[in-house]
């Protein structure tokens, strides 16, 4: 079985341990759990990794955020992964921090990395986990949070958000969608 999983974020220093770049993080945290690493190819840095019979495609894209459904839709053909077995992984304001959502599908919530992929695949019905990153910003500020870096007390927990994040896309994998978010929602 072959799966695609997309952490969205920006490329680009600036970027590094934002907000928007948790699905970064967490693609990272799991390649190196793995001792893998990721290499510059078409639309985003690539990396992959095998777990218990399961071929993982790990993508950063390279297209900023707002474009990433042009390397996720590239990817799902070149690799001919079924859409069911698409998993992207992306910040969310509306969840507290920390907290993680699995969903086989829905709206973008207003996200653009979430908007551009259903854009390019035509439909909101793809699965994708959310991690809270909250939404401590006065009104109007959103950009500047999102694109801020995370506070010391949460880089502090990092670690072991980060670990519950890869156990959930291996369980993803693993067991299937359904199984998964009854364990981890």
């Amino acid at each position: 079985m072959k799966y695609l999983i997309v952490g969205l974020g920006n490329i680009g220093e600036q970027y590094h341990q934002t907000r928007h770049n948790i699905g970064f993080m967490i693609l990272e945290a799991l390649a190196q759990s793995f001792q893998a690493t990721f290499s510059l190819n078409k639309l985003a840095y690539t990396s992959e990794v095998r777990y218990k019979g399961c071929i993982l495609w790990l993508i950063k894209p390279t297209t900023y955020m707002n474009l990433s459904g042009k390397a996720v839709n590239y990817w799902l053909k070149q690799q001919e992964i079924p859409l069911e077995n698409l998993l992207v992984v992306v910040d969310d304001v509306h969840l507290p921090f920390g907290k993680m959502r699995l969903r086989a599908g829905g709206s973008s919530a207003g996200h653009n990395g979430l908007k551009d992929i259903e854009a390019k695949l035509g439909t909101q019905q793809y699965p994708r986990l959310r991690f809270g990153i909250g939404n401590d910003y006065p009104k109007g500020r959103q950009v500047e949070y999102v694109l801020s870096k995370f506070t010391p007390e949460q880089l502090n927990e990092m670690p072991s958000l980060l670990q519950k994040a890869q156990e959930i896309i291996l369980s993803f994998c693993t067991v299937g969608i359904v199984q998964t978010m009854n364990l981890y929602n």
